[in-house]
């Protein structure tokens, strides 16, 4: 059985998010199985294909090194791409089976086209404990799935270094549960993008994520409406790696444009 490692929302190797995709399956292995084996890959993800009558459609799981989650676009995009570039697909777009419903990955004229559900968020009280977690003041507080600390420019973000006990003890009235903060601001002026962001998810046993398409579910609706234009440039400021991610609003969904190199191929002795 094979296994790849890609670097997703990446043009070149070392750089977006890691994420370990695993050959399809004809029937899924046993949960318990799935999660012992994204713990030994220790990466944000593992995902997991299900074969389907149609060479265009499978199911897709993705589990931490702690716990199944209900979206993680990186690891779309990474099990798109390997499916594409390692194992030969020859169709226009790939449709995938998961817990937020399909989700379709396009290939586009450089790298991928995602299409994913649109998170917008409301505006909410900034959590009690919050600001001395992250170490920073927040100029405003959002929640959808996460909670999002929209912060006063690109040097706070970059800057953060947060408590991540203290920040896994707060959710708020975020949906997908305590301990998963992103925070986010406008970047400066002449940078190549237009948002610069970080993901913090202690919650999920990731203590911090490289670029997180989840995220950008969120920060697209939010922003455009700050902004007034559908299409934004995003860069997730990981320290030492990064992420860049090109995000559409539109309406009920959002697209994420992006890129990804295989890093890895390996043989599971399973």
């Amino acid at each position: 059985m094979r296994q790849w490692t890609v670097d997703a929302f990446a043009a070149a190797p070392f750089r977006g998010n890691p994420a370990c995709v695993v050959e399809p399956f004809d029937a899924w292995p046993d949960d318990a199985w799935m999660q012992a084996l994204a713990a030994e890959n220790n990466q944000a993800e593992t995902a997991f294909l299900l074969r389907t009558p149609d060479p265009a459609r499978f199911g897709l799981r993705w589990f931490t090194p702690a716990l199944e989650v209900p979206l993680c676009g990186h690891a779309t995009l990474a099990s798109a791409h390997v499916l594409f570039a390692e194992l030969g697909a020859t169709a226009g777009t790939l449709t995938f089976d998961t817990r937020s419903g399909a989700l379709t990955v396009a290939r586009a004229e450089v790298g991928y086209e995602m299409d994913f559900p649109a998170q917008p968020p409301v505006r909410t009280a900034v959590p009690e404990g919050l600001a001395e977690a992250l170490g920073a003041e927040p100029v405003e507080v959002w929640v959808s799935s996460y909670l999002v600390a929209v912060l006063s420019d690109d040097a706070a973000v970059r800057g953060l270094a947060p408590d991540l006990a203290a920040l896994n003890r707060i959710a708020g009235e975020a949906t997908g549960g305590r301990g998963n903060v992103g925070v986010a601001a406008l970047a400066d002026a002449g940078a190549p993008y237009d948002v610069v962001d970080r993901f913090f998810a202690p919650g999920s046993g990731i203590p911090e994520d490289p670029t997180t398409g989840s995220l950008h579910c969120i920060l697209t609706p939010l922003f455009a409406g700050k902004l007034g234009r559908p299409v934004l440039r995003f860069h997730q400021a990981f320290p030492g790696r990064g992420g860049d991610l090109v995000c559409a609003h539109r309406g009920a969904r959002v697209m994420l444009a992006g890129n990804a190199v295989t890093v890895i191929e390996s043989r599971l002795r399973l």
